[in-house]
């Protein structure tokens, strides 16, 4: 009976483990819930109308740390790790980015494939489509225990 409690007791930590296990490796392709948010829906990249990249260091800070958009607009924004260690861009509001950030700290591995989230291993680049479809001033921020702390924020602006 304790070996299969054992056993029992492996496999949850084995399933817990995959899904809280960031790595040094770039999330796969899935497919894309789109669910509104109040910073906009995921986006198809056949409709992007332009591209904006945003570099990461690993001075924890974002280039460019603000851009705009005007409401309805559509954008591939291009994330590139300039930096020697994982980063990942999370677009939300001021409240679901410390909330998030409180649970990364708790549970540091924890994966993100979320279709408002990249997360680029070094050297490496992901694109994120999303529909600005909510004016506002929204946030970005990599979420990853340490560099929101350490100020790794942006800010977006959507207009009418």
């Amino acid at each position: 009976m304790k070996t299969m409690q054992f056993i029992a007791v492996c496999a949850l930590l084995a399933g817990a483990s995959a899904t809280f296990a960031h790595g040094n490796i770039s999330h796969t392709s899935a497919p894309i819930i789109k669910e509104q948010k109040a910073w906009g829906i995921a986006g198809d990249a056949k409709n992007a109308q332009r591209t904006i990249t945003l570099n990461m260091t690993d001075d924890m800070r974002f280039a460019p740390s603000h851009f705009s958009v005007k409401k309805g607009e559509t954008l591939n924004l291009r994330v590139v790790n300039k930096g020697q260690v994982m980063h990942e861009m999370v677009l939300g509001t001021q409240a679901s980015l410390d909330e998030h950030a409180q649970m990364m700290l708790k549970y540091p591995g924890m994966e993100h494939a979320e279709p408002y989230m990249a997360h680029v291993a070094p050297g490496q680049s992901e694109n994120l489509v999303w529909s600005f479809n909510r004016a506002g001033n929204f946030d970005f921020a990599c979420l990853i225990a340490g560099h929101y702390q350490a100020g790794m924020t942006g800010r977006f602006t959507v207009t009418e």
